[in-house]
This record gives C-alpha cells, sequence and structure tokens, in this order.
C-alpha cells in the first residue's frame, strides 16, 4: 500500500476516529489492504458547504491511504434529478481540488443487476410486493415502542410476487399502486428494520436511461449494493444513516447468501461521522430549492448561498473552504460550527495571496488646493505587504482625488485618526495632506474637502522625519472606474433558522443580505478577469463577479476585514 502521498501533503487532516478504524482493517489486512471511498452525492440540487467537508474526507481518505475514490451520482429518483445538477457537481468536486477514480458512475448503471437481486430476495422468500398506500403502510409502521402490523400483502406466493414485480417493471400498474418491499421484522425496535421499501413506480423519464425503467429502487436498498458493485472498501457518511447500518448490512447479507463469487468480494463497511450544520445557515437542499423557486436568491450560485457555486462565485478559494473542513475535523456527534470560522479561514486565505487595492465604497472629494491643476504623477504602491514577491504597481496622482466619506468628521474626537479640520493624514503611496475647509451642499452632506499637501512628505521621501498616524486609500478623480459593488453579508438574520418552531426560515431572512452601491475604483481594475480577487484598501476583500464586463465592472464582498457579527451579537 503506498502512503507517501499522505505524508507528503501538507494540508493531510489530522488523525480522527475514521482514521484509526480503517488502521485497524488494514491491521488485520482486511480486503488485502485496498482502500476505496465514494462521495455519493444525489443529482437534485447543487452541492452545499457540508457536501464539500463530505468530499474533503472521503477524497482525503483515499489520499492518506494511497487509494482511490469514486464519484457516484444517486440517481434514483428521475422526479427531482437534471443533468444540470450532475454538471455542477462534477465541476464543484474538480475546483475543490480533488480527481476521482477512473469515470463517474452512477446508480442507473446498476438498474439492471439491482432488479436481478431484487428478484434473488423474492425467490427467497425476503422481499413482496404490497398493495397498499402509502398511508396505510405508514400507519402499519407502529412507533419505536410499540411493534408495527403485518401487511395483509406480506405472505403472498413467491411466484405471485415474481409476476406482479415484473409487471410493475413493464409498466402495468400507475405509480403508487405498488410497492416492493423487503420482508425482516415488524416488531424490530429499529424501524427501518419494518419490512421497508425497496421499489416504488415513477413514470418518468430519467436523464440517462429515458423512458427504460419505469421502477426505481429506494435509496437504503440501492446504497449498499452500489458499494459492493464498485468494491467500495469503507462507506463513509453522516450521522443519520446510522441506524440504517442494520438494514444496509441486512441487504449484503441476502444478496450473497449463496453465491461464492460474492462472498469473495470486499465487502464495505459503514462508517458514520457528523454532519457539518453551521450557524445562521441552513443545510436542507429542500429549502435551499425554495430560496431558488421563490427567488430569495439569484439562482443556486447566488453569493450567499452556502452552495459550492455561491462561495466560488462570491470570491472563497478552495484552499480556504480545504482548511475550514480540516479545522471542524470529524466528530461522532452532532455540533453547530460558528460559519465565523468559515470567514476566518477565506480571510486568512486571501490575506496571503491577493493584492490590495485603492476602491473608495462610498466617495466624497478631495481637494488639494496647492497642488497644480493639471498636473499628474504616478506613485508607487506595493501589491501585498505579506507577499514582496507580489511586487508594485503604479497609480495615478492628480489635484482631485475621491476619499471615503467616513474618513473624515467636522469635530472629530481625539483619537480619531482620520481627517478633520486641521488634522493631518497621509494619502497612501503619496503625500501629507491637511484639511483647510470643506463644503456642504444643499441637505447639509458634506461635499468637497480642501486641503493643502507637503510635497518633502512624498512616500519613500527620507528627509520627513514627523510621524504620521493617519492613512487613508484613494482614488485620483479623473481616472477613477465606476464599479458597481455589491455588498453581501449573511443570509440569515437568526442563529438557527430552521429549527425555529412555529416559524419559517423565510422569516428570517435578512433584509441588508445585500446592499448594491456605486463605487470608484482605481484605473488597474479595468482589465480584471471573472473570479479575480482583491483586498479592497481597509474595507474588505471582494471577488470580480461573472456579470462584470470591462464596461461594467461588479464585484462581490467576499468577505470584511473582520467579524462585524461578534460585535452585533
Amino acid at each position: 500500500m503506498n502512503t507517501k502521498h499522505a505524508e507528503n501533503n501538507p494540508e493531510m487532516v489530522k488523525s480522527n476516529f475514521i482514521h484509526q478504524e480503517i488502521d485497524k482493517d488494514l491491521a488485520k489486512n482486511i480486503n488485502d489492504g485496498v482502500v476505496l471511498t465514494r462521495f455519493p452525492p444525489e443529482p437534485n440540487g447543487y452541492l452545499h458547504i457540508g457536501h464539500a467537508k463530505s468530499i474533503c474526507l472521503n477524497f482525503g481518505l483515499a489520499q492518506k491511504y494511497g487509494g482511490a475514490c469514486n464519484l457516484r451520482f444517486d440517481d434514483t429518483n428521475p422526479l427531482k434529478e437534471d443533468v444540470e445538477y450532475v454538471d455542477s457537481i462534477m465541476e464543484d468536486v474538480r475546483w475543490l481540488g480533488f480527481e476521482w477514480e477512473g469515470e463517474e458512475k452512477y446508480a442507473s448503471d446498476y438498474f439492471q443487476q439491482l432488479y436481478d437481486w431484487a428478484v434473488k430476495l423474492i425467490k427467497n422468500g425476503k422481499a413482496y410486493v404490497d398493495d397498499q398506500s402509502a398511508e396505510d403502510i405508514a400507519r402499519q409502521k407502529g412507533t419505536p415502542t410499540q411493534a408495527g402490523a403485518e401487511s395483509p400483502c406480506r405472505n403472498r406466493p413467491v411466484q405471485e410476487n415474481l409476476d406482479l414485480f415484473e409487471r410493475m417493471k413493464n409498466g402495468e400498474f400507475a405509480a403508487g399502486r405498488k410497492v416492493l418491499r423487503a420482508k425482516i421484522d415488524m416488531a424490530s425496535p429499529n424501524m427501518h428494520m419494518r419490512d421497508p421499501l425497496m421499489y416504488r413506480i415513477i413514470h418518468s423519464s430519467h436523464h440517462r436511461t429515458g423512458d427504460d425503467w419505469c421502477i426505481y429502487p429506494m435509496y437504503d436498498f440501492a446504497h449498499g449494493q452500489e458499494d459492493f458493485i464498485e468494491g467500495i472498501t469503507h462507506s463513509v457518511c453522516t450521522l443519520e444513516f446510522e441506524v440504517h447500518r442494520p438494514l444496509y448490512n441486512w441487504f449484503l447479507d441476502q444478496i450473497i447468501e449463496g453465491d461464492k463469487d460474492l462472498m469473495s468480494r470486499p465487502r464495505p463497511r459503514q462508517i458514520e461521522f457528523a454532519r457539518l450544520n453551521l450557524n445562521y445557515t441552513v443545510m436542507s437542499k429542500r429549502k435551499l430549492l425554495e430560496l431558488v423557486e421563490k427567488e430569495i436568491v439569484d439562482g443556486w450560485d447566488d453569493p450567499r448561498m452556502p452552495t459550492v457555486s455561491g462561495l466560488r462565485r462570491r470570491g472563497y478559494t478552495p484552499e480556504s473552504i480545504r482548511t475550514f473542513a480540516d479545522k471542524v475535523g470529524v466528530a461522532r456527534r452532532d455540533g453547530v460550527i460558528d460559519v465565523a470560522l468559515l470567514e476566518s479561514c477565506v480571510r486568512d486565505d486571501l490575506n496571503k495571496r491577493v493584492a490590495r487595492v485603492n476602491a473608495v465604497i462610498d466617495p466624497v472629494k478631495l481637494i488639494i488646493t496647492n497642488y497644480p491643476e493639471g498636473q499628474e504623477e504616478w506613485v508607487e504602491i506595493e501589491n501585498n505587504p505579506e507577499d514582496e514577491a507580489m511586487g508594485i504597481r503604479k497609480l495615478p496622482f492628480a489635484r482631485e482625488v475621491y476619499i471615503e466619506r467616513d474618513d473624515f468628521m467636522e469635530d472629530p474626537p481625539r483619537k480619531f485618526f482620520r481627517l478633520g479640520p486641521g488634522r493631518e493624514v497621509r494619502l497612501k503611496g503619496a503625500y501629507a495632506v491637511t484639511c483647510t475647509d470643506y463644503k456642504k451642499n444643499a441637505n447639509g452632506e458634506i461635499e468637497e474637502i480642501y486641503c493643502t499637501y507637503d510635497p518633502e512628505t512624498k512616500s519613500g521621501a527620507t528627509t520627513v522625519s514627523r510621524k504620521i498616524k493617519g492613512i487613508l486609500h484613494w482614488v485620483a478623480v479623473n481616472h477613477a472606474l465606476d464599479a458597481e459593488v455589491r455588498m453581501y453579508d449573511r443570509l440569515y438574520n437568526h442563529e438557527a433558522p430552521a429549527s425555529q418552531k412555529d416559524a419559517d426560515h423565510i422569516d428570517f431572512i435578512n433584509p441588508d443580505s445585500l446592499k448594491v452601491i456605486t463605487a470608484k475604483v482605481e484605473p488597474s481594475l479595468r482589465d480584471a478577469s471573472v473570479l479575480d480577487k482583491f483586498q479592497f484598501q481597509r474595507v474588505g476583500y471582494f471577488c470580480v463577479d461573472r456579470e462584470s464586463t470591462p464596461q461594467k465592472l461588479v464585484f462581490n464582498r467576499t468577505v470584511a476585514l473582520r467579524d462585524s457579527w461578534a460585535k452585533k451579537n
């Protein structure tokens, strides 16, 4: 077994209980020392940050143990599935930095084999066709403390069950008229073992098999068998499937029974871990789809969505998400992670890798009255103080510049180290200026600020001895570009929007989750490409949106420089 890949991988997650379980299997030479995992999404929506954690875990296990990881689509419900989702999932996995073993796989690849195994269970008296309605079947299930009631169809003769199941397959019955159920134990303390459904009738065209099938396997029947077909050794899933594990193993026992060839193959072992839960976030695909369908957000990749595509559009990096998954770790019990940790991971990552640029979010004009009219010069500014290799760039400087409106106060307090009457500040990369006057408009708003500059204080000069505490970013008026800046914030204003009694998660939508403003940005941003990322000096991290063009620049705020929500709560 080759483990060099894992040993040389600096992003390898720290040891956890799943590693310990796999180590035990390897010590016993179970499955001949092979580790094969899988990521098994249902193509009924876009992946979210919880799926990203699972991707990092499953592909990370394959890397650690020198094995491989399959990408398999559990496409067993044509009513909810779409090729759009398939394509987006593959894009997300690759964007996160992973590649699956061989070609992507599908549950639909195995429909015939699953059907044949269902027939085997019927022949062995372990499955039967039930004519009852879904409501009747649900009522007969009983409760966790009360045994269920057997279906009147439970003891149908094997031949009759085989005939009915084949006729279900041939499309002779309407949806909901019949189902195939496993015959296990209606008195089992585990509700999932009380004759669970194996197949249902769905008359809908499948995105891969078309109209070849009108019966589709249930997840509990299909999943373990798909793992077995592919030779998966460790089927890692979230904690809610722990109670399904006896059923997972029961189905495997039935299909293997009496078949020496099947008994010699690797048998998958299911291991559960706690799913990712974030505060101020919903992680239900049904609820996320509701946000899309009700146009509360601008599609699955809206930058406020917790989807991988939404995070990518907002400016998150795959490295930051992998770091987040590593920091969250793998737990046995459910918990809630503060979304501030995710924001911190992208903030730390972008701080090291992106250029600082000048962008004025709420501009007010500053006029340097003693700077020669019509004169311009180019000043040098470092691109990133965290990385000298990123070099410097040159910006045009002139008599009139824009600064942030809140960088000026008419009557500033003593510790306000920005601009006010008689106050001196440095314009970053340029000169020190001192405020001499200002002008208001008819509404009482500051319209213009007047300053003088000291030509001896140009950045880089060695003759200036005095300290200037305040440093402001700016953009020269004649060279400033207009940019639409979308100030995204958290989508919900409640830390647990999906778990409030007598309330819908939509009731907690943050009305300030998106504010659109027109900013003034430096001219170097004219040629920025989609998904390019920058730090707007003293404001936050921003990403070029997919709708941006050289004629209309559009930037999305990825994250503020600091966690502003910590002050709110």
